[in-house]
């Protein structure tokens, strides 16, 4: 079984508009509103592909609700933790005519200390059931940013591989932790380390505690330090521009649908015992698949399958010594 963590979980609201013109009002077509948040995200790709999995987090108030119940829907399980305050909603606007995406995203209830300790006793208890925890997402206020450090811990003590989703100071403070996998997408390694070179900058977190790194560079693919040596991802030539709209009638995608689809191919292919190749060849291609999608956590599988035979994995460099 695959356990997903979404500590900071939301209602996201989708609107799609003709066009997003600012300073004027706009007539929304369509809307759609499910429950969110990177683990949850990554939860939805993993049951479509046919894997057990469970997701936890943290929910509250009315908007907490509405997520527990658009899950049950959905046929996700789940074992949420309620806390006081009232879940965060994001609001995406998709212009239909260019396929850009503009995203709000509210900061989320504080967590009161003391409702973490309920948390933190019922993940020892899941995480011990699961081949590979996934911890994705930002950290909602009142929470340290060592959290996904210490839950990264108690997931090893419990037999589990870690992946790790998350940015900025909250990364950081867990790879001392050393968590199996960390997925950083470009934008997020560069804060981090300073290096634009992001072979160099994966190594780098590699030597500060991440057992493998595996980032994300849009559409030139995947670039990923491992226990042996370094990987490079490769799309095909026709998917390195984006492919969002490809078989997606309303030319509607986000970048973000694509980390969160990563990080699923990456959890699968770990709880499968498959060798990193195959891995990440399986990352990319449901990465692309993904952004043709018109909704966080779906994925176009026709596109993925057609991908998959088509992605190329270069030969790995040796390890670095250190």
């Amino acid at each position: 079984m695959i356990l997903t963590v979404t500590l900071n979980a939301a209602l996201d609201v989708t609107y799609f508009v003709d066009d997003l013109t600012p300073h004027t009002s706009h007539r929304v077509k369509r809307t759609f509103e499910r429950a969110g948040g990177k683990g949850i995200n990554v939860a939805r790709v993993l049951a479509a592909l046919g894997h057990p999995v469970l997701l936890t987090g943290l929910v509250g108030g009315t908007t907490g609700q509405a997520v527990g119940e658009d899950l049950r829907s959905a046929g996700l399980r789940d074992a949420l933790v309620p806390v006081p305050g009232e879940s965060r909603r994001t609001v995406t606007v998709v212009s239909e005519r260019s396929g850009d995406a503009t995203v709000f995203n509210q900061p989320g209830p504080r967590v009161d200390p003391c409702s973490w300790p309920a948390f933190t006793r019922r993940f020892a208890e899941l995480a011990g059931q699961a081949r590979v925890v996934v911890l994705a997402g930002s950290l909602p206020p009142g929470l340290p940013c060592d959290t996904y450090a210490s839950l990264v811990t108690a997931a090893r003590e419990a037999g589990a591989v870690t992946v790790l989703d998350t940015s900025g100071p909250a990364l950081l403070a867990a790879l001392d932790a050393r968590p199996d996998v960390i997925k950083p997408n470009a934008a997020e390694i560069i804060e981090v380390t300073g290096r634009s070179h992001l072979a160099d900058a994966a190594a780098e977190l590699q030597a500060r505690g991440a057992r493998a790194v595996v980032a994300s560079d849009g559409p030139r693919g995947l670039h990923a330090v491992t226990r042996d040596g370094r990987h490079r991802a490769v799309p095909p030539t026709r998917l390195r521009g984006n492919p969002t709209g490809a078989g997606n009638p309303t030319g509607a995608g986000n970048p973000t649908d694509a980390g969160d689809a990563c990080v699923a191919a990456l959890a699968a292919g770990l709880a499968a015992g498959l060798p990193w190749p195959d891995i990440l060849r399986d990352a990319v291609a449901l990465s692309a698949a993904a952004v043709a999608a018109p909704l966080a956590g779906d994925f176009h599988r026709d596109l993925y399958e057609q991908f998959r035979t088509d992605v190329s994995v270069e030969t790995p460099h040796a390890p670095d010594a250190h």
